[in-house]
């Protein structure tokens, strides 16, 4: 099926070019062949004693009929959806045309995307089919092509990418998908390890062997702790099973086009960080992992919900990966952190000790906590604004806070800042961040 492409030129100019509509893989039809059936699932859930009522009125005659409406149903509604579900690719957009009754059509500028995902759940990757995902400016809501082929999607990836760089359209599918170098890859012992040595783990665990007891000194009910106790020990297990599985076999690679992220137990991901969208690039640093000296590293990017760069990795290691999204910047030592004058104490006891600030030539960076660390540093061109606050109190003591306001939404604040320092602070920021937009970096693909 084709369909004439709206990118032609007027009178006079050259022939509209003629744009193949593709179609999603064939195995789609059965993913989508669930939405009625979920429909069925959710309304039992919603309302189970009415649903139980419901069931208990039908025969098995009726049950059986209603099977023989309810699958063909099912099947018919994923194909139709599959089938009325195109998409294309034109000089400077990708359309997507979906919709069985109401038609939706999206255009996508290629000068807009921010990122672009092949993900692969466990039954993808079993199928050989995977998911292209795609952040866009300006969107809260990632537009998606599930399913393709998994050739498909990497070669439709990297020429999305292409001509995002501005490759012409005639020579983008040619580029292929750009080679990459390993910059790090996480050991899946010293992931399971962190994960037992994060206090959220410790907190849930805790709770799960706390609460029961109370609750049996207070009710003597053996049904009252089972409800309680048996879903805290499994949100104790779940959220660092979770965690290792979407972590498992993190590998970060370098390529033109960005810095490459694979990773994924059962549901296999491939993502991009895009050069210049980055923001902010943040060093976490648990209480228990700094015997160690592992940090995790993660990211704002402008536009995308990619946010971890590095679940766990000696600080070297995590250093020279993040010297590749941001070229020329040194992260600051301890020592190099100026912490807050001492009568910040009167407006935060003791955890002012934790909060620490260096202004670089090339960033702006910020600590805070004294149990969880976080150092997140701004890149002087990536700041949007630059405010000063000072509430009664801190107006008191002559401390104020200054907030950078990055684009990807986010704010990094220096807190408890004598008034003065705080003032030049502001004034010097906001050269440095002109100065810094001027000498930038390129947002675009592969630049």
């Amino acid at each position: 099926m084709t369909a004439p492409g709206a990118d032609g030129a007027g009178p006079g100019g050259p022939a509209a070019r003629i744009v193949a509509e593709r179609r999603l893989h064939p195995v789609t039809p059965f993913r989508r062949a669930w939405a009625p059936v979920a429909v069925l699932v959710g309304w039992a859930a919603h309302d189970p004693n009415q649903a139980q009522a419901q069931l208990t009125r039908l025969t098995s005659t009726t049950l059986l009929i209603a099977l023989a409406v309810v699958v063909p149903a099912a099947a018919l509604y994923g194909f139709l959806s599959w089938w009325f579900t195109h998409f294309a690719v034109t000089d400077s957009e990708l359309r997507i045309r979906t919709g069985l009754l109401f038609r939706r059509t999206a255009h996508i500028r290629l000068e807009r995307v921010q990122a672009i995902d092949v993900t692969q759940p466990l039954l993808g990757r079993i199928a050989g089919v995977a998911k292209l995902r795609l952040d866009v400016v300006g969107t809260d809501k990632k537009d998606e092509l599930a399913f393709l082929g998994e050739a498909e999607a990497r070669a439709l990836r990297a020429e999305l990418l292409a001509r995002a760089a501005g490759f012409a359209p005639e020579t983008a599918h040619e580029v292929g998908e750009a080679p990459a170098c390993e910059l790090l890859r996480v050991p899946a012992r010293e992931l399971a390890v962190s994960l037992v040595l994060t206090g959220a783990t410790w907190g849930a665990l805790a709770a799960a062997l706390v609460v029961p007891p109370v609750l049996w000194l207070a009710t003597h009910s053996v049904w009252t702790v089972l409800a309680t106790g048996v879903p805290l020990l499994g949100a104790a297990g779940a959220r660092s099973a979770g965690r290792f599985a979407g972590e498992y076999d993190w590998t970060v690679g370098e390529s033109p086009d960005g810095l490459r992220i694979d990773h994924g137990l059962l549901d296999r991901t491939h993502e991009t960080v895009p050069p210049g969208r980055v923001q902010t690039v943040r060093f976490v640093e648990p209480l228990l992992w700094r015997r160690r000296g592992w940090v995790r590293v993660e990211l704002d990017v402008a536009g995308s919900a990619n946010s971890v760069l590095v679940p766990v990795a000696p600080r070297e290691a995590a250093e020279a990966v993040v010297a590749r999204v941001l070229p020329g910047t040194a992260v600051p030592a301890a020592a190099a952190l100026s912490r807050p004058p001492r009568r910040a104490g009167r407006c935060v006891p003791l955890w002012w000790r934790g909060y620490g600030l260096a202004v670089t030539e090339a960033v702006f960076a910020v600590r805070h906590g004294l149990l969880r660390r976080s150092l997140a540093l701004v890149p002087h061109a990536k700041v949007q604004s630059v405010r000063l606050s000072q509430g009664p109190w801190q107006r008191l003591w002559g401390v104020a806070d200054v907030r950078v306001d990055t684009g990807a939404g986010k704010t990094v604040t220096a807190r408890l800042r004598d008034v003065s320092e705080a003032g030049e602070l502001l004034r010097d920021q906001a050269e440095r961040s002109r100065t810094g937009r001027r000498d930038a970096r390129p947002d675009r693909w592969m630049a």
